[in-house]
């Protein structure tokens, strides 16, 4: 269900797919790619992802996923699991922890779907990779097969997204040292409990101010990407809208003290 008024619809414009696209795959790794798409065989992309670890920090990836009714659409969901196996792929490959949960209207309307560390056995580097395939497949298959029970069970009529920092946070603390935690939010960026980002637009010192009002935990050397600012099951919101989500987004995350904020309207990467 879509969360705009009559008024907002009168002034629909096609969402275009931010500048900001190119450092969302650059900075953290994440494609569109699927593994369907990709020979099990193909080790030089993969060897490339592994020449990027950083054995003293893995990744800690907590992927958590807007279930709320206004970006509830087929399309989206896949494109959200297609961003989600990239993640799982370069989490493996880095020897990480993943967990993967959907969320609505609070921090307690939060369900996980998996959590568990991605590690691939063997001698080489090589042997390890090649095992790769199938540890990405069959952790999509888990996630695949318990998202739509888990995001069912959930209320739909609201979008708290702000609340999500304070459990990546307590999350990371949980999981320990030497882990680096990457919280990616797969969101419209609708927000509309605590605080109301869906019903007019907002200017970059708006969205900045607004931002200074929030509560946020501290996440030092974390990196933060919101992915699918605008990405709604209806008419699409305009331009102007979007650009006030990416101002917030990113106003919120370095109040969080993030060592990388990237928050963008599409989940594909140019050129891919």
């Amino acid at each position: 269900m879509s969360r705009f008024t009559k008024s907002n619809l009168a002034h629909v414009t096609p969402v275009r797919a931010s500048a900001a696209a190119a450092l969302f795959g650059a900075a953290l790794v994440l494609t569109s790619c699927s593994t369907a798409s990709r020979p099990n065989n193909d080790l030089a992309a993969d060897q490339q992802i592994l020449a990027t670890c950083d054995a003293a920090a893995p990744p800690a990836a907590d992927i958590q996923i807007d279930g709320s009714g206004s970006s509830s659409s087929d399309a989206i969901t896949e494109e959200r699991f297609k961003a989600i196996e990239s993640v799982v792929r370069t989490t493996a490959i880095c020897s990480g922890r993943l967990r993967v949960s959907v969320f609505s209207s609070s921090s307690a309307a939060t369900n996980i779907i998996i959590d568990k560390p991605l590690h691939l056995d063997g001698a080489t580097d090589n042997a390890r990779l090649k095992r790769l395939p199938t540890l990405v497949t069959d952790t999509m298959t888990a996630i695949r097969s318990g998202y739509s029970a888990t995001a069912s069970s959930l209320p739909n009529g609201g979008s708290d997204i702000s609340a999500e920092y304070r459990l990546a946070n307590e999350w990371i603390g949980q999981v320990g040292a030497p882990y680096r935690l990457h919280l990616y939010l797969l969101t419209d960026g609708f927000q509309n409990v605590g605080f109301r980002l869906d019903d007019k637009v907002i200017s970059k010192q708006e969205a900045a101010d607004l931002a200074s009002g929030v509560a946020v935990p501290q996440l030092p050397g974390a990196s933060v990407l919101v992915a699918g600012l605008g990405r709604i099951s209806g008419a699409p919101p305009s331009s102007e809208m979007v650009d006030g989500l990416i101002a917030f987004y990113d106003a919120l995350c370095k109040k969080a003290s993030a060592a990388q904020c990237v928050s963008v309207t599409d989940y594909t990467v140019a050129g891919r």
